[in-house]
């Protein structure tokens, strides 16, 4: 349910937050702390009552009930050892017990009867091979796991989950995900991506819930992927990794690799983590820093032109020496520090810096890479939490956290700068080497900032056996500031600037200040052997932002019309309800159902751009200047209707199928509306006119560790279908005269079939060795006929590329005893030199590799080498861990 509402105050909408948050509780810590429970037995299956249980690197316990149950609530997530024991009985400790955030680990330990002390009975525990109480589709990827993987970045890891293709979970566009650390958004608002990169180093467990989730979760449509990062402990223990690799390919339609760069890729990182030396406070620090230089090489010189000669060309003195046709230069800083003085309480300060400074790929510019722009993108994500326990089932969690993002992508940062003039716009002679940029600079100029404070509460509490309420809230006040600083327009012999002329079609960099909020009410009822998981999810936005009063006379210019004065966006309410239902047919077996309402505002970045429609002052019908597509702040969110039906199954004790059906009705997603004024002209504006659906099937299976070896496994049917993949295709249609009426077609991404296998042998402490296998089917593409030499589109997306293959390896050889080891370890990224992989196709074939013309563009297009998936890149390292006893 989707409502519009004015509010006289926002202490109107903070009352209500806080009503909702009145009626019930929930797990505080929610997405980083997990719970466990169990059952203690003697060896007749007898429960024993008193019996001590603890995990002693979280420093928490407690006792048997009478029934000999017991749980332990608000575990942080990660691996412990569980401990039980009891006088007249052998102390038990279960090693390697997981716990995942946000789920319940179920143990039952036997105890052995003993009349005198004796020594310590040490159990491996295993995880489920299954777990058949969730409602939703959940990857959890354990620290342990993520060491095997051939994976760097967290978003490999997504990458490799069932349902996900290229980021797009599910069938829905990129931007529908909610990204978290630590159990709090870390998305920017602009544009609805990760304001921070993650490297596997820092990540204690990844979680991606696809599909529907609980309603803890929102400002997203299609998934949720949860970063849960390592925390120090109360040994001092340090770990790093040192690697180097480049790029090893044969040419083929690549430019050829003349000789080994072992620099081109190069990686060192360093985590220490331990006791301050203060009372009960703990630390972990990381630090990364990255390097990947682009295979392609070409020449950094800028020529110089004599303008008043335009015949005339100056090579600037410089080197002759190959660069990179682009590069990426990455830190990454994690800080955090705990303490827990107080009983029953944590608090606890944690900060991610990341700085990247790269220059995007553009073989164009291979002649004259110094003319390519520069992206710095700096961000801080920092903030307090506090976790209370008032009592064993009740706790409650507050955050203060600041989600800093700035970015700049532009030659010189200043627009006057002399050397604008020096080298003026970039030019190219036609026909010469395909058409590359031989001398000038990018005019590219564009600033992106956003600075919001997040604040957010849960609370919880467990009541009795049957119950886990839980309610939480969330206020993100956000500043957000883009746009062009300085445009710059060539005369033909020096630059004009333009700094802030939106009349002119010059307007300065954008600012806003836009406020998202929200609360949740959520319950988990275990009833007989059904279990219920409702929820109700408030969501609030408001733009601060004006929007013309009448579309037709956007203006107010338009002769013989009564002007209407510009009116504020309206405030944007929604109300999504979610259930969840789990029924277990046998111990092993169960069946799943689960229906949601999800909603979410589009980029904040594309509604407000453009959105100053007094630009529109003097325009007529006849008019053919191109104003292009005007923001629109009083958008409504995207709602996005998901059911579920799912089948999971314990095959054996270490393999388990899970087997989801899954269909996702999406309307008033972001598209472009043509508007006609009053005087009969027209212009764009964005509006919530573009629909879209998608049918599924997902298969897994995942095999345990047998003797050396596990395995993973899963398959994804989906048909993802809409009326436009980006809410600008339909102005771009119009602009190139072709029919812009709605029409469900294929998504740019609907790729129908999807597998994942992973596959690794390992000895603990000694060897691993790890490959992950992927197979895609093609994805859509629009086919061109020039049958008869008439050129033209057929049906949007009707064609299909061709299906690919890619295969990455890693392997490890641990040195020295446990627990102060030196590892030598190797990776393979694509291991047969896949050179198409979803990626560009020729029109009128295709294929990657061919033509059914010879002109000049296509004779380009074959000769860039970008086109093309990134060659084989190996890297060689070494990594060590250590610590004190």
């Amino acid at each position: 349910m989707t409502t519009r509402m004015t509010l006289g105050k926002w202490t109107s909408v903070a009352g209500l937050a806080a009503l909702v948050l009145s009626l019930g509780m929930g797990p505080a810590g929610a997405g980083t702390t997990g719970r466990i429970t169990g059952t203690v037995r003697d060896a007749k299956k007898q429960p024993l009552a008193g019996v001590n249980v603890a995990l002693t690197e979280a420093r928490l316990g407690t006792v048997t009930e009478a029934d000999g149950r017991f749980a332990i609530y608000n575990v942080p997530a990660g691996t412990y050892t569980l401990r039980v024991s009891l006088i007249g009985y052998a102390s038990t400790a279960l090693t390697g017990v997981a716990i995942p955030a946000d789920r319940t680990t179920t143990l039952d330990v036997t105890l052995e009867e003993s009349a005198v002390p004796m020594q310590e009975v040490v159990v491996s525990a295993q995880r489920p091979v299954i777990e058949l109480g969730l409602t939703s589709n959940v990857s959890t990827v354990t620290r342990a796991e993520i060491a095997t993987l051939p994976v760097q970045k967290l978003d490999d890891i997504v990458n490799l989950q069932a349902g996900v293709v290229d980021g797009h979970i599910r069938g829905g566009r990129r931007e529908e995900v909610q990204y978290q650390v630590d159990g709090l958004t870390v998305n920017n608002p602009f544009d609805n991506s990760s304001a921070v990169q993650l490297d596997r180093s820092v990540l204690e467990e990844v979680q991606v819930i696809s599909g529907t989730f609980d309603a803890e979760y929102g400002q997203a449509m299609s998934g949720v992927v949860n970063a849960v990062l390592r925390r120090g402990g109360d040994r001092f223990q340090w770990s790093g990794e040192v690697f180097r690799g480049d790029f090893v390919y044969d040419s083929g339609n690549r430019p050829a690799a003349d000789e080994l760069l072992p620099g081109t890729l190069q990686n060192y990182q360093l985590t220490l983590s331990g006791p301050t030396g203060f009372r009960h406070t703990v630390f972990l620090a990381s630090g990364r820093y990255g390097v990947q230089d682009s295979y392609i090489r070409g020449q950094s010189q800028v020529l110089n032109i004599d303008h008043s000669q335009p015949d005339t060309v100056i090579y600037r003195p410089g080197t002759p020496d190959e660069v990179p046709v682009g590069y990426t230069r990455g830190w990454l800083g994690l800080a955090k520090v705990s303490n827990r003085s107080i009983p029953g309480a944590e608090i606890s300060y944690q900060a991610i810096l990341n700085h990247i400074e790269s220059k995007q790929e553009n073989w164009d510019y291979r002649l004259n890479v110094a003319g390519l722009p520069v992206q710095r993108t700096s961000s801080a994500v920092h903030g307090l939490q506090w976790i209370h326990t008032l009592r064993p089932t009740t706790f409650y969690r507050l955050d203060v956290r600041q989600n800093y993002f700035d970015y700049q992508d532009m030659v010189y940062d200043d627009v006057y700068d002399p050397h604008y003039d020096r080298y003026g716009p970039p030019f190219k002679v036609d026909g010469f080497q395909y058409d590359a940029i031989l001398g000038g600079v990018s005019e590219t100029r564009f600033i992106q900032n956003t600075n919001s404070v997040v604040f957010a509460g849960s609370i919880s509490h467990v009541a009795g056996r049957s119950h886990q309420l839980k309610a939480g809230f969330e206020w993100q006040p956000a500043r957000l500031r883009f746009g062009t600083p300085g445009h710059l327009v060539w005369t033909g012999t020096e630059y004009v600037r333009h700094i802030d002329e939106p009349a002119e079609g010059f307007p300065a960099p954008s600012t806003y200040h836009p406020v998202l909020g929200s609360s949740y009410v959520q319950d988990d009822i275990e009833w007989n052997d059904l279990r219920f998981r409702a929820g109700l999810r408030f969501e609030y936005f408001l733009p601060k932002a004006t929007v013309p009063g009448d579309f037709a006379n956007p203006a107010n210019t338009i002769e013989g019309v009564e002007p209407v004065p510009e009116q504020a966006a309206s405030r944007k309410v929604t109300l999504a309800p979610r259930l969840g239902v789990s029924y277990p047919v046998t111990t092993k077996t169960s069946l799943f159902f689960a229906y949601g309402h999800f909603y979410q505002m589009p980029q904040l970045g594309q509604i407000f751009t453009n959105a100053d429609y007094s630009v529109l002052a003097n325009l007529q019908a006849s008019s053919d200047k191109d104003y292009g597509v005007l923001g629109n702040p009083d958008v409504k969110p995207e709602k996005t209707v998901q059911y579920q039906f799912g089948y999971k199954q314990q095959l054996r004790d270490w393999l388990g199928l899970d087997l989801t059906l899954f269909y996702k009705d999406i309307h008033d997603l972001l598209g472009t509306q043509v508007q006609t004024t009053y005087n009969n002209a027209e212009y764009e504006r964005l509006s919530n006119l573009d629909f879209a659906n998608v049918t599924g099937v997902t298969v897994a299976l995942d095999q345990r560790s047998v003797g050396l070896v596990s395995t993973s496994l899963d398959y994804t049917w989906q048909v993802a279908e809409g009326s436009s993949s980006d809410p600008y295709e339909a102005a771009a249609r119009r602009d190139a005269k072709e029919d812009v009426r709605p029409a469900t077609v294929p998504l740019n991404w609907d790729q129908r079939h999807t597998a994942n296998l992973t596959v690794t042998v390992a000895r603990p402490g000694a060897y691993s060795v790890s490959g992950v296998f992927r197979l895609a089917s093609g994805q859509p593409f629009t086919p061109v006929s020039d049958v008869g030499g008439f050129g033209g589109s057929l049906e949007r997306n009707a064609g299909r590329k061709p299906s690919s293959f890619l295969m990455d390896l890693r392997g490890e050889r641990t040195l020295g005893r446990a627990g102060s080891a030196l590892s030598l370890f190797g990776v393979v990224y694509n291991v047969f030199d896949t050179r198409y992989f979803n990626g560009t196709v020729f029109a009128n074939t295709g294929s990657p590799y061919y033509s059914r013309t010879d002109t000049a563009a296509d004779q380009k297009e074959l000769a860039n080498p970008t086109r093309y998936y990134p060659p084989r890149r190996i890297e060689v390292g070494i990594r060590w861990e250590g610590g004190s006893k």
